[in-house]
């Protein structure tokens, strides 16, 4: 029986089993090793270290694992948890089983992406679910919000702070403004389009046109898509988690959720799906669970 097995070895799952095995409990680590971000060149924003690698950054934080004899990582997927006498139990993916008193699951998200040609190819490089992750480096050229339905409005003007070149693109789904709304983004610079998306172009570099079923076109550094629901773990399922609309979990203080001993953090929890959120959010549920087990073995 250990104290905590994580799943999941994005920024939440690895600065729990950090401050965990400061505590010195003992830790399972396991990831499949197919990051969310995998794609992305560059994470911003991240206190020290911004600009880097996602794969950089995950290896530095592996290397810091590696001074805290309690913690061990595997790369093995989690196929299957459940909740057994008060603790956990996972099978992975090799067949083995292991016990837990507490489980931490850092799944992550996975994002669909709408079915236009050359999204997939810049996924990442010109095709981001974060202006705030990835509108910098757009800044003063012309962006594109992929949206529709209500929040459609409220991501064209967001994108205004980072260029004032701002198309707002339905896809052909069109838009059910106000006139006060319709105004509102007139007076901003914001065009609207409603006519059915063909393909996104460009070079290595990365977009530099969105072509529409009509014939038109208009030049398009990076595209930015409307908060979209999000296919959730099948282990954050299974385990009879209450679960947001858009595919979230709603967590309370410190991570915990509606199952005893379980917690959820990362961009699977309620919180902006920033890198830095995600650690801070490990190391929440980790405060969380030493607390409870320090309760449990002091009684």
């Amino acid at each position: 029986m250990r104290d905590v097995v994580i799943v999941g070895g994005g920024p939440a799952g690895l600065n729990a089993a950090l401050i965990l095995g400061r505590c010195r409990r003992s830790v399972l680590l396991c990831d499949r090793g197919e990051p969310r971000n995998a794609a992305t060149p560059r994470t911003w924003g991240v206190f020290t270290r911004d600009g880097t690698p996602p794969f950089a950054l995950r290896e530095a934080a592996q290397a810091d694992l590696e001074r805290y004899p309690t913690v061990e990582r595997r790369a093995v997927e989690v196929v299957e948890a459940t909740r057994l006498d008060g603790a956990f139990e996972v099978r992975l993916a090799d067949g083995t089983r292991e016990r837990a008193r507490r489980l931490i699951l850092a799944t992550g998200l996975h994002q669909d992406l709408p079915d236009v040609d050359g999204f997939s190819r810049y996924w990442g490089t010109g095709v981001h679910s974060c202006p705030y992750c990835d509108g910098y480096e757009a800044r003063d050229h012309a962006v594109v919000a992929y949206a529709h339905g209500p929040s459609a409005k409220g991501l064209a003007l967001e994108l205004t702070v980072w260029s004032r070149d701002v198309t707002l693109c339905t896809d052909g789904h069109g838009l059910d403004l106000s006139e006060e709304d319709r105004a509102r983004l007139d007076r901003h610079g914001i065009r609207i389009i409603d006519a059915k998306l063909r393909r996104l172009v460009g070079d290595e570099a990365g977009p530099e046109r969105l072509e529409f079923e009509d014939g038109g076109a208009i030049p398009c550094r990076a595209v930015f898509l409307m908060p979209a629901e999000c296919r959730p773990s099948d282990l954050i399922r299974g385990l009879g988690c209450e679960l947001k609309q858009n595919g979230t979990v709603p967590t309370r203080d410190y991570e915990r959720t509606n199952v005893p001993g379980l917690f959820v953090a990362g961009d699977a929890s309620r919180r902006v799906q920033f890198a830095v959120v995600a650690a801070a959010e490990g190391a929440m549920a980790a405060f969380a669970v030493n607390t409870e087990l320090i309760r449990e073995d002091t009684r």
